[in-house]
């Protein structure tokens, strides 16, 4: 009987599945910045349901601060293991998997800065967003490295194959279009004409450094797919990543676009403003279509995964973001087109993304307490 209940107590008790509490530093991977992607975008989408946005807008308020506290808490633990255990954590860099998450710090980071333009600047005022310019900046940074320093990384020292590849490849990439789309939300706050610029043009030249490249991948994603059927079922969840450049992608141009036409004029480029505003809605809107194939296909492939049945890691995270970027590109065409289509559709990937935000956090907050989500594979694979 003692036997029998033992797994149940040790589930009871944290961390019971780790060796010891400092085990979790040791074991601690940047994969789990994707679920400060999966809790920001949700907060961010919730006030922009139409009708409702208003009353959900406390919601995505407390959430926004519940993502700040779990970013500081991961930034927290994962400097830890660089000071504590820094000949281990090295050994990221030489990982086919594990080195694509550390695309997911910028875009993690990239909510919380766009949190305080929904949630800051009308809560605590103007003086939120130099720290937004600054957090902004720094994101800017760490996106740009990690989108060339990664795939350099597999050009050098990674094996890969066809049959292996995952749209896991895409995170390293994605980044800098993130911190673009960002960019685009934070230049119309900012009180110099010439900053605005700035950012602005910064923005545009991020967007054009991440998504070029990644539908490069996706298309190689489609043959892979095609000669080699789907990936392990660990890695089911990544079928949905491909949604985050062409959700990303489109809102990018969306916002860039809308906002384009009052800075390019302060700054004495008046006539191009109304050109990148048109192009801005038709190549959302065109993004937007694409997005709409490949949530359909990874909603199937999906399907066929949870039928089959299939374990929870934390590659479950990636259902979240790709889905949430999708969703508020969703609703900025449905502002900028003044069709109500987009809110309809938006409103129903909103509940889908809230359903699923919570599935994926109970699993989470499980998984953590037992310790069994601890798990490097790269010191699995030294060993």
């Amino acid at each position: 009987m003692t036997a029998d209940l033992k797994p149940v107590l040790d589930g009871l008790k944290p961390l019971s599945r780790l060796d010891s509490p400092r085990e979790m530093i040791r074991q601690f991977t940047p994969n789990w910045f994707a679920a400060t992607m999966g809790t920001g975008i949700l907060a961010l989408a919730l006030p922009q349901v139409p009708g409702v946005g208003a009353s959900l807008h406390p919601v995505g308020e407390a959430l926004w601060y519940f993502n700040i506290a779990l970013f500081t808490l991961f930034a927290g633990l994962y400097t830890a293991r660089w000071t504590m255990f820094g000949h281990e954590a090295r050994r990221i860099f030489g990982h086919n998997t594990v080195s694509m998450f550390i695309g997911t710090i910028p875009m993690g980071l990239a909510t919380i800065i766009n949190g305080f333009l929904a949630f800051g600047l009308p809560r605590f005022g103007a003086g939120v967003i130099p720290i937004a310019e600054t957090l902004w900046w720094i994101d800017v940074a760490m996106s740009l490295a990690c989108g060339v320093a990664i795939p350099y990384l597999m050009f050098t020292r990674h094996e890969h194959s066809l049959d292996g590849m995952t749209a896991v490849w895409l995170l390293p990439v994605v980044a800098a279009e993130v911190a673009g789309a960002s960019g685009g939300l934070l230049a119309p706050h900012l009180a110099d004409a010439h900053h605005q610029f700035v950012v602005l043009a910064t923005s545009y030249v991020l967007w054009a450094y991440s998504v070029p490249v990644a539908f490069g991948i996706l298309a190689i994603l489609i043959l892979r797919m095609a000669l080699h059927k789907l990936p392990h079922e660990s890695m089911a969840a990544s079928s949905w990543l491909a949604l985050g450049p062409i959700g990303t992608g489109a809102l990018g141009m969306l916002v860039l676009g809308s906002n384009a036409p009052a800075i390019l004029a302060a700054n004495g480029l008046g006539q191009i403003g109304a050109v990148a505003q048109g192009i801005g809605t038709i190549a959302g809107l065109l993004l937007w279509g694409f997005g709409l194939w490949w949530l359909a296909l990874a909603t199937l492939i999906t399907i066929r995964y949870w039928r089959a049945g299939i374990p929870f890691n934390l590659g479950w995270w990636g259902y979240t973001f790709p889905l949430g970027v999708s969703t508020v590109a969703t609703f900025k065409l449905g502002t900028t087109l003044q069709l109500g289509f987009f809110g309809i559709v938006g409103t129903v990937l909103t509940v889908a993304l809230a359903a699923m935000w919570l599935l994926v956090g109970a699993k989470t907050v499980a998984g953590g307490w037992r310790g069994n989500l601890f798990v490097s594979p790269c010191i699995a694979q030294a060993n």
